[in-house]
Parts: C-alpha cells; structure tokens; sequence
C-alpha cells in the first residue's frame, strides 16, 4: 500500500455507512426525478433479490382461530401464509363484525420489539408538535399509563378495526411464528444470490398485500400501510416499489442521520448515492405522513426531511399529500403517532369518517396464545430448513437466468448487480505519457499510461496495475506494432493503491454494512475499465482490444459484457468456471449469481473473444 498522503480517489475518501450524515438532491423537473424514481426502485428490487420478482406461487392461506370481541365490533384470526413454496409467514387478521360491503385495509409491520407483532409496552407520552408548529400536551396520571402503550402493533390493529379497516399485521422473519430463519443472517455466499432478510421481508410484505387484495371484504384500491423503526422500513421500501399502496405512514425511520441498525434494513447496494428520504419520496404522489421523534434518526422530520420530500409532490402539483408530525417521546410507535396515522388514513381512505374522532380506546390484549398461529401447532409438513430455503432461492434464481434470452435484460441485471455505468464525459488530466481518468462530476481517480499511435487502440489491465502489465510480452507487441495503448491502474492496484479513510473501524455495525452503501472492490474495477473504454472511445475512431491479465481477466470480462460498444476481448478465464466459490475467491460482488453471474456474462461476450489470445498472459 502506497505511503499516507492526500487520498485522491473519492471512493477512498468519502465512504458513506448508516450514521453518514445524508441530504437529498433537488430535482429541477419532473421528468428528472421520473428518471430517477424508475432507477432507484429497480436498484431496491436488485439489492433485496426481487429483480425479477419471484413467481408468484399459490398462498394456500390458513385463517383460523376466529375470536369475535362483540362489545367493540371486531374480530381476530391467526393467519399462516404460503409466501413461497415451503416457506411459511405469521400473522394475525383485523376485521370488523359486520361483513358484506368492500371496505380499506391497513397493511401494519412492526418493529424490531421483542415480542414482534404481540408487543405491548407500557410508557407516558407527552407532546406531539406538526409542521405548523402546533403542539398540544398530553398528561396521564400513572395509575392510567396502561391507556398510552408505547408500541403496540395489536392496540393499532384493534383500534383501525373498530374504525372500519380490514387489518393484517405479520412477522418479521425470526420472529413469533415466522421462524424458519434467523432475523439476522447473510454470509458472502448467501450475498452473492442476495439471499438475505431485506429481501425476504420485502417478498413477505408483498405477498401480504396480495394476500389482503384477495379479501372479499376488501376494496383492493384503499390500502394503506404503517409501520415504526424497522417497520418503518419495511413500509416505505413496499410503497416505493407497489403502488399498490395506496396510503403510506413511516414512522420514526425516515431521516439522514441514521439509515438503519438491522441486517433487515442493509441489504447489499441498497443504498448506493441514497438514503432513506430520497427512498420514501419514491411515494409520490400517493399520500404519505412522516411521524418522527427528537432522539432518533427521524429527529430532523419537520426541518429537513419533510421539506426535501415536499419539494418531489411540489413536482406532482399535489404538496397537500404529503403530512408530517413530530411526537415528543423515545423511538417507538405511542398512542399520539397511532392517533396522527389513524386521522391521516381516515382522511384518505375514509373520506366521509368524522375528522375528529380518532381518540385511542384503551383495549384488552389477550394471552399471546389467542394471537400466535404456531401456539400447540406445528409447521406444516413441507416447511423447508433454512439451508433448504437458501437452496431453493438458488435455484429459482437460476432457473430466471436461464430462461433469459433477451440480451438487454441480461446486461441490465448486471449492471444493476455492479452498479456501474457508461459515463458520458470522462475527465483526462495528461502529463506526457501519464493520464488521470475521472467521471465527470464523480471524483473517482483512474491512474493511466498512454502510448499514441495508430487509429486502432488496445486497453490493458493487470491484476497488479499499469506497471506489471508494461512487462507483458502482448503489451510490448502492442506498442511495438504501433497501435495505440492504454494501460491503467484499476481500483486499488498499482498506483491507484492509497489508504482508504474507514472512520467506523470500531463500530461493527457501520462497518458490517459498508456494502449497502459502496460498491465492492471488483465491482468498483469494472467501473474503471468502462470508464477507460469510453474515454478511448471519445479519443480515437478505430477498433479497441480489451486484454485482461490475471484477476483482471474477469474483470474485463464483466466489463465486456456491459460496454455498449464493439470490441475484441483477450482474456484467459480458464481457470474462472463461475461456482459460488470461484466469485467468494476471484471476484465478490454481492447479487452476482442472482444477476446472472458468470453465464450472463460469457453470453453477453461471446461474439467479442478472440481466438489469438491463448498466450494473453506470458
């Protein structure tokens, strides 16, 4: 590694983690956010393994264990779910006594509670201030602080039941009866597939909307959803990618101080040049209220975080959607947030509910047993293990790939895998034979030797940079012809090694999910040998040769396949067959396998290889 000096690369520079101070961009047009909207929700679907979206196999719903509460008007089943086949969620189901008319429906995930979606704490809450200004106190003798739980999914779900909604409240995997996975989990080899807890609490939370349309006492067009902290999450990440949603309600998670502290809100590239406000503006213009807290990550809700999502409706000509609040107490989902969302979901999906109306009725919550759809129950008998999961999203998401045939899906799945791009300026500092590339506007650093010569030009990458690769007898047969050559320092090889400044080398959290918001070092590398071929592209009209040497091999294989452009590939990958173990060992880039991995990539190249490039490497 090079001494310590001033780091010129950004992405050694600046590497952004979950407490990175964040704040979102203006979109002058709204054809420039459209832009971006279509982008971000297919970078969300890619991140958590949902691009393409899993078939959608039967439900085989169970709902059973009917409990009517006939003095408040509402009853509750124990539901069990067949999200995918073998695979199996929990929940309880909301509904009002009186049946026979299409009513809305409130889709409602918790958060990280210890008793999940049975949670019932106890705690006294005191202000909740709007975006006005306006604050109203809120004082609760102790002998009554039963009257105001701090979070309690059941008290919310009741309480819209006795309002009139259709109710649906579900496990976030690991907990209560959805137990076939741990909540945390992910090694290297389950991020290749995307395999993670991101990405099945997403596919659980859309199949429980699908669950919830086929309600026959369901208006399929009035779906609201709300959830706090890690719910939050799951709430705002579901509206962004199914409009299906109608009405959305985050609470206590949007913010750009912190993006989130669980596996479940990090899945690798999620958050790659974005965060968690920019992400719930892919809401709008469907309505939306922010509920925030003065001691968590949604501490800035009415200062910062409300504006910049106001300023994306301002672009919809509908600022009146969106809604924000501010209720002074700890992070959780109290009686005064429940009451704001209830009165925000009423406005919007109850259009002729009384406005006022929607004090909290303190309920009683019954035994855990009356709620759990596991209780003196087993899971049914084709329930996979967790190794069995894992092995069947491999192989669904091979059986994807292979049916692919359509060039430009397999080269869009890659490069949502990598995150690269073709850049459409490339910046060239020169100083005689030495060249700095950059994409404009990025700050990424590209160190480079450049020989001049004939129209034709050849680009060269070494696992271990410009000057390993000088010493190639191809290399000086290149030169030697009088062909024109560039030879480059891909991302931390050979000059372009530097010290990386990693602020969060003690905090294990930021640190474990540093690839939700930075491209992988391979990654990063395809990203340097594209922006080489667009620079040689803007600079001479002939022919290019791509050679890769060593690891680089791969390298400029991947990059290969995504450039949008002729050329010849030399590459030896003899010795690269695309297992999971080649990727953990050659080349780690989180969602490789689940993009297409090795076989979208030789697919993509295989008019572009050379049949003289057996001796590439001597």
């Amino acid at each position: 590694m090079a001494d310590a000096g001033p780091i010129k690369d950004i992405r050694n520079r600046s590497i952004p983690h979950t407490d990175t101070y964040f704040t979102m961009k203006r979109y002058a047009t709204l054809a420039e956010w459209e832009s971006r909207k279509q982008h971000l929700r297919r970078q969300v679907l890619s991140a958590a393994g949902l691009w393409p979206m899993p078939e959608k196999t039967p439900l085989n719903a169970q709902v059973f264990g009917r409990i009517e509460r006939i003095s408040e008007g509402f009853s509750i089943e124990k539901v069990l779910l067949e999200t995918m086949p073998g695979y199996y969620l929990g929940g309880n189901l909301y509904r009002p006594l009186e049946r026979g008319k299409k009513r809305p429906a409130v889709l409602h995930t918790h958060g990280h509670y210890q008793y999940g979606r049975i949670e019932h704490q106890h705690r006294i809450h005191r202000t909740v201030r709007s975006e006005a200004g306006q604050a109203r106190e809120h004082r609760y003798p102790d002998q009554v602080a039963w009257a105001a739980p701090m979070s309690s999914p059941p008290t919310m779900a009741m309480n819209l039941a006795m309002q009139g909604y259709v109710v649906f409240l579900w496990d976030m995997v690991g907990y209560n009866d959805t137990i076939q996975t741990p909540h945390t989990f992910g090694t290297n080899r389950q991020k290749l597939w995307s395999f993670g807890p991101l990405g099945l609490q997403l596919w659980n939370a859309t199949r429980a909307l699908d669950f919830v349309q086929s309600l026959d006492d369901v208006d399929p067009t009035r779906i609201g959803m709300t959830g706090s902290s890690g719910g939050g999450s799951q709430t705002f990440l579901l509206s962004a990618v199914d409009e299906r949603v109608k009405v959305a309600a985050p609470v206590v998670m949007v913010g750009g101080v912190m993006q989130g502290g669980s596996a479940c809100e990090n899945a690798s590239g999620l958050r790659f040049e974005t965060y968690n406000t920019e992400l719930a503006a892919l809401t709008a213009p469907r309505p939306m209220i922010l509920v925030g807290s003065p001691t968590d990550q949604s501490q800035n809700t009415l200062t910062e975080d409300a504006p910049a999502i106001r300023s994306i409706y301002d672009l919809y000509g509908e600022p009146e959607r969106l809604e924000a609040v501010m209720v002074d107490a700890p992070h959780n989902y109290n009686r005064f947030s429940r009451e704001a969302v209830r009165k925000f979901f009423a406005k919007h999906l109850l259009p002729d509910a009384a406005r006022d109306e929607f004090e909290e009725q303190a309920l009683r919550i019954g035994p855990p047993n009356t709620l759990l759809a596991l209780h003196n129950r087993t899971l049914p008998e084709n329930a996979l293990t967790f190794d069995g999961l894992f092995e069947q999203w491999r192989q669904m998401s091979q059986r994807q790939s292979e049916a692919v045939t359509n060039n430009h899906v397999l080269r869009e799945r890659l490069a949502l895998a990598l995150a690269v791009d073709w850049p459409e300026r490339v910046a060239a500092t020169t100083e005689g034979e030495t060249l700095t590339l950059s994409r404009e506007g990025v700050g990424d650093h590209i160190p480079a030797r450049w020989r001049e010569g004939s129209a034709d030009t050849t680009l060269v990458v070494h696992e271990n940079g410009s000057v390993a690769a000088e010493r190639i007898e191809i290399v000086r047969t290149q030169r030697t012809q009088g062909t024109s050559t560039l030879l480059i320092d891909a991302f931390q090889t050979g000059a372009a090694q530097e010290q990386r400044n990693f602020r969060f080398q003690d905090n294990r959290r930021e640190r474990g999910y540093y690839l939700t918001f930075n491209r992988s070092g391979d990654a990063n590398r395809v990203q340097d040998i594209l922006t080489a071929l667009a620079y040689l592209k803007s600079k001479k009209s002939g022919h290019v040769r791509l050679i890769g040497l060593g690891k680089a091999a791969i390298w400029t294989t991947f990059a290969a396949a995504l450039a949008p452009i002729d050329l010849t590939l030399c590459a030896d990958t003899a010795n690269f067959e695309g297992r999971d173990e080649d990727f953990l060992k050659q080349f780690f880039v989180p969602g490789i396998q689940r993009a297409g991995g090795w076989n979208a990539a030789l697919q993509l190249t295989k008019q572009f290889r050379s049949e003289g490039c057996s001796d590439v490497g001597k």
